[in-house]
């Protein structure tokens, strides 16, 4: 699907069995090495700012929207939010997000499977950084690709919604392992859903040698208590003084765009 990031590559390119296929690896080496420099860049403009900068994966229709538009009715009025919005067409997510009075950039990837940090530098400087408190960054929806592709975010939350199943963190190990926080969705429907055990995610989560933690709500009818809290406590953290660097020489030249990018 994505002539990006190697998941469209034949298994046999992926392993490099001749000088045709070294060559091909080198390329995509060279990308993720490309990126990385992107996202180090976009951290050092979100730290600078003191933003909490949150990706949030998950498969398609596991309740991504749904649950930053009732985060966007917890905490509006206290928090200055703003939202990357990431799909291959349209800006329906984008729209959703404005409806709640919040500014949405929305990202059109066309073929792409995931969000890279060259596309979230374009789109943050469609932002006032300077005056916001967090920004979501609601990635394509994927349980394979985004967890490569490293945005310059400070913490990754991936949603898993019960419809979907309890085994997802056992299929899709690197996505789950690259998680800071397992949210459990669409709780509402666990009465019909008697094959979805909410403690097997968390067994599911050990075995993968993960610490995250996973909570367990429903966008429409609660609880986002422990969801909120765990924002919040988040961005406390990143406005301590430790996570606040001063102007320097140093810092104005890494704030300079990487090579490619305005």
């Amino acid at each position: 699907m994505c002539q990006t990031c190697g998941c469209a590559l034949p298994d046999h390119l992926q392993h490099a069995s001749n000088e045709h296929d070294v060559h091909t690896v080198e390329v995509l080496e060279g990308l993720r090495a490309q990126n990385d420099e992107v996202a180090h860049h976009n951290r050092e403009h979100f730290d600078r700012n003191g933003l909490l900068v949150i990706n949030l994966m998950s498969s398609p229709g596991a309740g991504k929207t749904s649950l930053l538009e009732a985060t966007i009715e917890a905490l509006g009025t206290r928090y200055r939010l703003a939202v990357i919005e990431g799909d291959l067409e349209t800006e329906n997510d984008a729209r959703r997000i404005r409806a709640k009075g919040v500014p949405a950039v929305q990202i059109t990837t066309g073929s792409a499977c995931h969000l890279d940090a060259a596309m979230v530098h374009r789109a943050a400087h469609a932002l006032p950084l300077e005056a916001l408190d967090l920004l979501f960054i609601e990635n394509v929806g994927n349980l394979v690709c985004p967890a490569s592709f490293d945005l310059g975010q400070h913490a990754n939350v991936t949603l898993l919604s019960t419809p979907e199943g309890d085994d997802k963190p056992l299929k899709y190990p690197v996505m789950f392992r690259a998680s800071d926080l397992v949210l459990i969705t669409k709780t509402d429907l666990l009465p019909v859903l008697d094959d979805f055990d909410v403690d097997a995610v968390a067994e599911h989560m050990h075995r993968l040698a993960s610490a995250a933690p996973v909570m367990a709500l429903s966008s429409r009818s609660g609880p986002l208590d422990a969801w909120l809290e765990w924002l919040e406590a988040g961005l406390a953290e990143r406005r301590r003084p430790a996570f606040r660097p001063a102007p320097h020489a140093e810092g104005a030249r890494l704030l300079s765009p990487p090579r490619g990018l305005a």
